[in-house]
């Protein structure tokens, strides 16, 4: 397969993924990722598609320099998705979500992700953090405050009151962070839940899971390729 066969296979694998795991909100949200070299041309789903519908022939190819609309892309796909993969080289695949545990921490006032496991660890000072809501991104101007937030640094945002933000260099280590993250989320909602004094992993040790967790010998690619496997036998459609 081509560079964009590849990459519309497994940003249809992602969608589908994310709709087994409750990490979606139906024809909501929107997953990108980059098929030129300098990451202005990039697939995104289509407007009205349900993440557990969504085919590998289904996805658009937008030009992240073009900011007319386009009818077969919700508009604030475009202005988010095109204004990260215009400003930010490192974001070649981008993952926008309001999955549940995540965003309930995000709708915490001046909440910071605690390296309370070693999951959280993963994310130690990887994270930016967006804290004024500023409704839809209906203009290009939304989404390009939104990547100066982000930055070049970090792969994840924190949108306060809305969702998250995943980026990375490939659609199989952006998901993989995305399920990790929303994993590390829901230990946290839940270690918070019960009231009880909260263990804290110290800086350096967090440092060096993180450390530990980016060199980990292809995790990524391993849990990705177990992801197609599945899709492969149960739902082959996916890359049509």
């Amino acid at each position: 397969m081509d560079v964009e066969q590849i990459a519309r296979r497994d940003l249809a694998v992602a969608f589908r993924w994310a709709a087994r795991l409750n990490m979606h909100e139906a024809t909501a949200n929107h997953f990108s990722v980059a098929v030129s070299p300098d990451s202005q041309n990039f697939l995104i789903n289509p407007a009205g598609r349900h993440f557990s519908q969504v085919r590998a022939s289904d996805l658009v190819i937008v030009n992240a320099n073009d900011t007319k609309s386009n009818a077969n892309v919700d508009p604030t796909a475009i202005n988010l998705h095109g204004q990260i993969h215009k400003l930010l080289p490192h974001a070649k695949c981008i993952l926008h979500t309001h999955m549940p545990y995540t965003t309930a921490l995000a709708c915490l006032r001046n909440f910071e992700f605690l390296m309370l496991d070693q999951n959280a660890c993963r994310f130690h000072q990887r994270i930016a953090y967006d804290r004024d809501y500023c409704g839809m991104a209906l203009a290009a101007s939304e989404g390009e405050r939104v990547a100066l937030v982000l930055g070049e640094s970090k792969n994840v945002l924190f949108l306060a009151n809305h969702g998250v933000i995943v980026v990375s260099n490939s659609v199989a280590e952006a998901f993989d962070e995305l399920y990790y993250l929303e994993k590390a989320a829901q230990l946290q909602v839940l270690a918070l839940s019960t009231g009880r004094e909260l263990a804290i992993i110290d800086d350096e040790t967090a440092s060096l899971v993180c450390k530990q967790w980016l060199e980990y010998p292809k995790s990524a690619e391993h849990h990705f390729a177990a992801l197609i496997e599945i899709l492969d036998q149960e739902s082959p459609e996916y890359k049509n």
